[in-house]
């Protein structure tokens, strides 16, 4: 298909979305919709004539047809992008290949993710002579990935039903880039990874996700380096995360668990393949003694703490400890080094290892030196000890290594960043700033949702202020009651986990006798178990739900239908301002001249709250209402700024409005009419 074939107009594209084109036959429930025709339109155009272009795509426009529908018909090689390895699947398993057949093209098309997502053979194989499995539920999963590893094509984990995300072994089965040994391994023709990035250089559409670009971008280490500039269009959808997981990956870490981790693989490898000729076990026990050491220096802090680093040594911690610690670590990493050069001929294993142990004692030195300009330093303290160096945002690095403004082949190539939330004024300031898009073509399109009709906002006027201690049992209180009246259907969205935990624990309470309601609470299963019972709702006999979440259950999390008609919000999601990272944005904008809260905070918030907002209504046909307990929304001057961020709902003045929409989407549960706006 030649381009003149196809970019002779607009019409092919046009045409894919009318009432008899392509997608009628290629999606359920197709209708036609203006909104995704334009973005459709405005992304042929950008592919066309090459460029970036940030689109803002309401909930319910339809935005991944929007862009993939032109993107397949240009004829080009497409690299797509996406946050979550579940949207990276459903695209790969179902959109991509209904269109492809729908539009008659013959497209290849190939899904690529990170290490962690493949089987390791010659890792999984190293497992079974490891005698340290966490638990007895460890060897029965290694026997079923064992059973499984004899007929998977692709070593993709998420094909394994019933295995746990969250489960130790995984690490003990798959590779990273500081562990694998390349060309070096005994199983390397068989590589999954390496199947997959051939499978991904071979490709017309290449599916992605962002932790893996960013990955790449920072280390060139993932075959992205060799794919990307023979790709002339690349799509980031759920672009909103773009920047904060960006700067996970271009700063640089040091972890105690990644001590621990050569020194147990160190262990393994040299027990098994050069034993009696180094004192294996008091190399890794100098390891693991450093790391240990080092974590003690944090001492107890609550769970999830950041420690301030702005000087010589993180805040409060005494400087002659850290400045120790950190030099023991050094000292180990030295002397595996130092053990693993005397058998580096018997084996690659020790080789790599070796390798390892370089980069993490370069890594100490750079964390003993000054923190880069424009960066900032912070400990997170959890079970392991992370020293974190990042940038503050990406402009740089998509300016220099994406964009590469100036260079020739820069005008020629199409960047595409899309998601239903990129911030709350016309230039999408709250992405396009940090993301350095600033001359990027922007593009607004709207909800088709009717949200004057289908849904209501409402601002408790009696609950006591946010930071009041009694605020997370009044709002515990109040999301009971209205989960009571409506069966379950209630999903509350939490600011903090210490709010999670007092709200989860007060609606368990309150229901543990009658059994009227599931409490469902974020980290008692894993989050695509909690989803899928949640969606089920009292079908089958049970009771109805109630799911109380935080953070990442703020958005990506579709549940459309009966299942949930209320959407409870605790605070304002206002960042912290103590975060380090968040300290020094606005410490960085304060010394441009500029407001912080205005130019930070309330953006930040106000995104948030458009997301969370986002669960509520998925569908044309839902009804619902969104319950934000935090007075500041109402009496604040920059409350209207947030309201107008949210989709244009209802506004309900009293608590017998409120009760009044309660009772109706009770009532319309059983009558099928359910219409929140008429009270």
């Amino acid at each position: 298909m030649t381009d003149a074939a196809v970019w002779g107009s607009d019409d092919p594209v046009h045409d894919a979305f009318a009432p008899d084109g392509v997608l009628s036959r290629a999606a359920e429930q197709f209708r036609p919709r203006a909104a995704q025709t334009e973005m459709a339109l405005a992304v042929a155009r950008t592919i066309r004539s090459g460029g970036a272009l940030v689109v803002e795509a309401g909930t319910g426009v339809g935005k991944t047809f929007s862009y993939l529908v032109p993107a397949l018909l240009s004829g080009e090689r497409v690299l797509l992008s996406t946050a979550t390895k579940t949207l990276q699947d459903q695209l790969f398993g179902r959109d991509l290949p209904r269109l492809v057949e729908a539009l008659g093209l013959p497209l290849r098309t190939a899904l690529l993710k990170g290490r962690a997502s493949y089987l390791c053979l010659h890792r999984m194989e190293q497992a079974r002579q490891d005698a340290t499995f966490p638990d007895r539920a460890s060897v029965r999963a290694l026997a079923k990935i064992e059973e499984w590893a004899q007929v998977t094509r692709t070593g993709d984990l998420a094909e394994l039903p019933g295995l746990d995300e969250r489960s130790a072994l995984i690490p003990l089965v798959t590779s990273t880039r500081e562990n694998c040994l390349g060309s070096q391994c005994p199983r390397f023709r068989a590589c999954h990874v390496n199947q997959a990035r051939r499978e991904a250089l071979a490709a017309d559409v290449v599916l992605i996700n962002h932790h893996l670009f960013f990955a790449d971008l920072a280390v060139r280490e993932s075959g992205m380096a060799e794919l990307l500039p023979t790709v002339r269009v690349t799509i980031f959808d759920e672009a909103h995360q773009l920047n904060e997981t960006g700067v996970q990956f271009l700063g640089a870490q040091l972890t105690t668990g990644q001590l621990l981790d050569l020194g147990r693989d160190m262990l393994a490898a040299g027990l098994q393949l050069a034993r009696g000729l180094v004192d294996w076990q008091a190399v890794a026990s100098g390891l693991e003694r450093a790391a240990r050491d080092l974590r003690l220096v944090a001492g107890r802090r609550a769970p999830g703490a950041r420690l301030r680093w702005v000087g010589a040594v993180p805040e409060p911690l005494d400087p002659e400890q850290w400045k120790r610690a950190l030099e023991q670590v050094g000292d180990a990493c030295s002397q595996a080094v130092a053990a693993l050069s005397t058998v580096s001929e018997i084996a690659p294993d020790f080789v790599r290892l070796s390798e390892r142990g370089d980069e993490l004692a370069g890594r100490v030195q750079r964390f003993r030196g000054a923190c880069a300009p424009d960066a900032v330093r912070w400990v997170d303290v959890g079970a392991q000890l992370r020293l974190v160096e990042s940038p503050l945002d990406i402009a740089q690095a998509i300016q220099e290594k994406l964009l590469r403004l100036g260079q020739e082949d820069s005008s020629s190539r199409a960047w595409i960043f899309t998601s239903a939330t990129l911030g709350d004024d016309a230039r999408l300031s709250w992405f396009t700033e940090p993301c350095g898009l600033g001359e990027a073509e922007v593009l607004r399109v709207g909800s088709p949702f009717d949200y004057a009709r289908q849904a209501a906002v409402y601002v408790p006027r009696e609950l006591a202020r946010p930071n009041d201690p009694i605020h997370s049992d009044q709002v515990a209180a109040l999301a009971a009651d209205a989960a009571q009246r409506l069966g379950g259907r209630t999903m509350v969205l939490t600011t903090t986990l210490r709010a999670l935990r007092t709200i989860g624990e007060a609606m368990q309470r309150r229901f543990e006798a009658s059994g009227e309601v599931e409490v469902l609470v974020q980290g008692q299963w894993p989050k695509r178990r909690l989803i899928e019972r949640f969606r089920e709702g009292d079908s089958q006999g049970r009771p109805g739900c109630v799911l109380v979440a935080s953070a990442s259950f703020w958005e990506g999390v579709d549940v459309p239908g009966a299942a949930l008609q209320l959407v409870i919000i605790d605070k304002l999601p206002f960042p912290p301002p103590g975060d380090p990272l968040v300290e020094a944005r606005a410490q960085r904008l304060e010394t441009q001249g500029r407001s912080a809260f205005n130019d930070y905070f309330v953006p930040e918030a106000a995104v948030a709250l458009k997301q969370g907002a986002g669960r509520l209504i998925r569908r044309e046909s839902d009804q619902g209402l969104l319950v934000v307990c935090d007075t500041r929304l109402a009496t604040m001057g920059y409350g209207r700024r947030l309201l107008a961020a949210l989709p244009p709902m209802r506004r309900l003045g009293s608590k017998a409005e409120f009760e009044a929409v309660l009772e109706r989407l009770a009532a319309a549960t059983t009558s099928s009419t359910m219409d929140p706006a008429t009270t």
